[in-house]
């Protein structure tokens, strides 16, 4: 019973690890082609507007340093949230090695798996507000300028 119970411990942390990680990517990917993006943008203006376009470059550039810190706030808002639930899927474990009975392992299981789900949500949420939010921060100044 031991390993069946360490096998479902094992399995929900791994996909615990998984979406994480799969989250993590996404962001990523989304920062580094945002970035890619203003940077293309910002070259384009320098090479064809003269002045009014290395104005409206140098806020490009300016937003391409803000999602580049921003990139790396969520980076380490990912890795916060993975330590998190990687103390949560311990603190499950432990649980479910000292349960008395299989009843008691399992309802650990479901209660760690909802709120596993729950935190993942959350955490999902949370990086896309967070993209939202850089994003809007770094076209303002192109709209103002």
């Amino acid at each position: 019973m031991s390993d069946d119970v360490k096998a479902a411990i094992d399995k929900g942390a791994d996909r615990a690890k998984a979406a994480t990680d799969q989250a993590a990517g996404a962001a990523k990917t989304a920062t580094d082609r945002m970035q890619a993006d203003a940077q293309s943008a910002q070259a384009a203006f320098s090479d064809h507007f003269g002045e009014p376009a290395k104005r409206a470059g140098e806020a490009l550039k300016e937003s391409g340093r803000k999602m580049a810190e921003n990139g790396s706030t969520i980076g380490a808002k990912m890795i916060d949230q993975a330590e998190q639930n990687t103390r949560e899927a311990f603190a499950a474990m432990r649980e479910a090695a000292s349960a008395k009975d299989l009843t008691d392992v399992m309802k650990i299981q479901s209660d760690y798996l909802r709120t596993q789900s729950e935190r993942s949500m959350s955490q999902a949420r949370e990086i896309g507000e967070l993209i939202m939010r850089f994003g809007r921060d770094a076209v303002t100044p192109m709209k103002g300028g």
